[in-house]
């Protein structure tokens, strides 16, 4: 799960938004980073607020900025008490396909890094779902989620193989998400994390606007428990469950 950091859609009521999250029943939130700014401010977050937790790392459309101190800024927060991913990570084809070997390099890096570190790892997978998973099989003992599943029944039979979660967020409440949703059909229910990937991929309907937080929760759980045959109520259960596991919180 995901809650605004530096995003500047939070400017006016960050603080309000994040205090508002146990009353809308949100007990655990794992904040995302994607460079070195919003890595830190993800940290900062997580000191400020009991149930905030940290992912730091280098998301692939920043992966132009990963220097010769990245690795050693994500070991150094990876030594802070809150940081319990490294995430968000991986590859993206959508955009920028010049930067395509820079992903793979910065990608590779920072899974040596979570072996090194023994963290799991949060992947961003946008078009790049072969490239994706033949790095990943390189580095068989690294653990980690696949944000915002985009891919098959066939590739997640695969993923949970290794012991792997997927995320599902407001997607799977659009119009073509039918591979999502058949996915979640044929999963067990214990490897499944409820995300936002806010401030953006706010649930349908939208009623109160394209803007995107950890507000919105309940109704993922809905449609992951229409296409499960199971209540709201069992999937926030279960997926706090995995959420706790899989982070170690």
């Amino acid at each position: 799960m995901c809650i605004p950091d530096d995003d500047e859609w939070f400017d006016a009521d960050r603080d309000e938004v994040i205090a508002s999250l146990p009353a809308a029943g949100v007990e655990l939130v794992v904040n995302v980073g994607c460079d070195r700014a919003s890595s830190e401010a993800s940290i900062a977050l997580a000191e400020k607020y009991d149930f905030v937790y940290a992912a730091v790392g280098w998301h692939p459309h920043d992966a132009r900025t990963w220097d010769d101190g990245s690795a050693d800024c994500i070991r150094r927060w990876a030594e802070h008490p809150k940081v319990v991913a490294i995430g968000e990570i991986g590859l993206d084809y959508h955009y920028d396909l010049e930067w395509k070997d820079r992903q793979h390099e910065v990608l590779e890096a920072q899974l040596c890094l979570a072996e090194e570190l023994n963290l799991p790892v949060i992947i961003h997978d946008r078009e790049a779902h072969g490239d994706c998973l033949d790095i990943i099989r390189r580095h068989t003992r690294v653990r980690g989620e696949f944000h915002c599943y985009s891919g098959s029944a066939e590739m997640a039979k695969e993923i949970l193989g290794w012991g792997w979660y997927l995320g599902f967020n407001g997607s799977i409440t659009m119009q073509g998400a039918r591979r999502a949703i058949e996915t979640l059909r044929s999963m067990p229910t214990d490897r499944i994390l409820l995300e936002t990937d806010c401030p953006y991929l706010a649930p349908m309907p939208r009623t109160d606007g394209r803007r995107n937080d950890s507000r919105k929760l309940p109704r993922i759980a809905e449609v992951i428990a229409e296409a499960c045959h199971t209540t709201p109520a069992l999937v926030a259960a279960v997926t706090m469950e995995n959420g706790r596991r899989f982070f170690g919180v």
